[in-house]
């Protein structure tokens, strides 16, 4: 939906047009229970959106900022008892935005994520070089010196996040054998592989040990969730379909995607290339076969799991609980899982603050959020908090170092393989 001709001007109306402006969905959204302003709600943006639309309004810093700050977590659409698809009206929202004249930011950010997330090799240099930052004590070095303080707020905040990188773990193109019940293909993404192998690692035995043949394609690359929730259409468009060529080559019964935000942005594909005459429906059966690893998982009967002594609590993805209603799967898995006892956060499916690029673009409210997800975490006195996308596990991971917590930040997959204590063989 780019706004561009009449018909997606229509389509984009007639998204708008199925808000009442009831206000269900003001509690519902982080930056509105933060800030307490309308235009810092889903209503209120989808008033903004539709001025623009229509040309009543045209670009302005305060405009785009109440758009920026909008965190794309969904929690409205869970809200929602008129089944506003918030998402896809952001999505054009932003498109449009900047299209006609955004504000520096924003197209910047666009421009990154498109040169460096989305080419594997040149991520591939960064982390590189960001390992050596660490592994050569410069990290230490520059923190001691407080020469991170001088860093822009942006930047200050990504260093701070940066967990510790380990050695980049190599998915095999193919782990399995002949024995196999089926084929599932797994999505490697553009930043798992680099910030948490080990939960890749964890999904390729889970998957084995469930009887199946794990292939990852080589050159899959960026899903383009990032750039789609950028407003840059067209470079999300570009990654989907680099993606749905990577994937059908494998003949893979279905597609497994360990990471929240990239499997919702997946299931998604049949709208974001509905008016591409070539893959338009290929994109609908593609988006029919992507799994998130945890609902994957939880479809099946697991085998004898030993015990994991931990107190763990879940913290939502947004984009597994909103996107993709995935609620329960995750919980279930949990609970199978004998020796951990599970407690509820208040509000686990309150965003914690990373949004994909959020956390960098807006430090101050990403802040804000994830001190209140401490808050509710410490409180449940979890030694173990569980989640589904590697956003959420950096930003957590941040989160219990500021707040000096004693606990671990793990996938819920990654206890799975712990209890199902796979030998060296699979491993």
């Amino acid at each position: 939906m780019t706004v561009d001709t009449q018909t997606e001007r229509d389509a984009l109306a007639a998204e708008l047009a199925r808000c009442v402006r009831c206000g269900f969905c003001l509690q519902a959204c982080p930056t509105y229970v933060a800030l307490g302003r309308e235009p810092d709600s889903p209503r209120g943006r989808i008033h903004l959106i539709d001025a623009l639309a229509t040309g009543r309004v045209s670009i302005t810093d305060a405009l785009a900022d109440h758009l920026d700050l909008c965190l794309q977590c969904r929690a409205c659409e869970t809200a929602c008892p008129s089944g506003v698809r918030f998402g896809r009206i952001m999505e054009a929202g932003r498109a449009l935005t900047l299209r006609r004249g955004a504000p520096l930011s924003w197209r910047l950010r666009a421009v990154v994520i498109r040169q460096l997330v989305t080419r594997p090799s040149l991520l591939a240099v960064a982390f590189s070089l960001l390992r050596v930052y660490q592994r050569a004590g410069l990290q230490t070095i520059a923190r001691r010196l407080g020469l991170t303080r001088l860093l822009p707020a942006s930047l200050r905040m990504a260093e701070a996040s940066l967990p510790r990188l380990p050695r980049r773990g190599a998915v095999p193109e193919t782990s399995g054998d002949g024995d196999a019940v089926a084929t599932v293909a797994l999505l490697k993404g553009c930043v798992m592989p680099y910030l948490y192998p080990a939960t890749h690692d964890a999904t390729v035995r889970v998957l084995r040990r469930l009887g199946y043949r794990v292939v990852a394609p080589k050159d899959m690359g960026c899903c383009g969730a990032l750039s789609l929730h950028a407003g840059d259409l067209e470079t999300a468009r570009a990654c989907a379909r680099r993606v749905i060529d990577a994937f059908d080559a494998t003949g893979a019964q279905a597609i497994v995607v360990n990471a929240a935000g990239c499997g919702a942005a997946m299931k998604e594909y049949g709208h974001l290339l509905e008016d591409d005459p070539v893959y338009a429906s290929r994109a609908d059966a593609f988006a029919g076969r992507v799994r998130d690893a945890i609902e994957f998982i939880a479809g099946h009967e697991l085998p004898s799991l030993r015990p994991v002594a931990a107190t763990v609590t879940y913290q939502d993805s947004c984009h597994l609980a909103h996107a993709q209603q995935i609620r329960d799967a995750p919980r279930q898995l949990l609970r199978a899982i004998p020796g951990i006892e599970l407690r509820e956060m208040d509000a686990p499916d309150r965003c914690c603050g990373s949004a994909g690029v959020y956390s960098i673009a807006r430090p101050e409210m990403s802040i804000w959020l994830l001190d209140e997800k401490m808050r509710d975490a410490r409180r449940t006195g979890a030694t173990v908090i569980a989640t589904a996308n590697p956003g959420c596990m950096m930003q957590l991971d941040l989160g219990v170092r500021r707040a000096g917590l004693d606990a671990r930040v793990v996938h819920v997959v990654e206890l799975l393989d712990e209890a199902m204590n796979l030998d060296d063989a699979v491993r």
